[in-house]
């Protein structure tokens, strides 16, 4: 198979696809409604709040950690992660702009 060629894309497309490719998973999708719930350092709920296995957590946790949407912070023997606010909210920004270009559309085109 190909390569995906995202280097014939922009930065603010490639930054897109993979905000989409994030929420494209339902236990990522979990694991954030959890964070924002609890509003707090969650160390070790997940597993139990969200049902899969140690390993899948982690590893779902640590692609939304590379995107920058969680942090964690050890704490003993454990990582504690929490929404990081500031790149929600850039990432917000970028979302919404993509999801809003309807808005400036005068009329249907076809």
């Amino acid at each position: 198979m190909g390569l995906a060629k995202t280097e014939m894309f922009s930065d603010e497309q490639n930054e897109i696809a993979l905000f989409a490719k994030a929420f494209g998973h339902p236990a990522r999708v979990s694991i954030l409604q959890y964070l924002f719930k609890m509003d707090a350092c969650v160390c070790g709920d997940l597993v139990n709040e969200i049902g899969l296995a140690q390993p899948t957590i982690s590893q779902h946790l640590k692609e939304l950690k590379r995107l920058g949407l969680i942090k964690g912070n050890v704490e003993g023997t454990s990582v504690c992660y929490c929404i990081h606010k500031e790149n929600w909210t850039s990432m917000k920004s970028i979302m919404i702009g993509f999801l809003d270009q309807d808005l400036s559309q005068k009329q249907d085109c076809c």
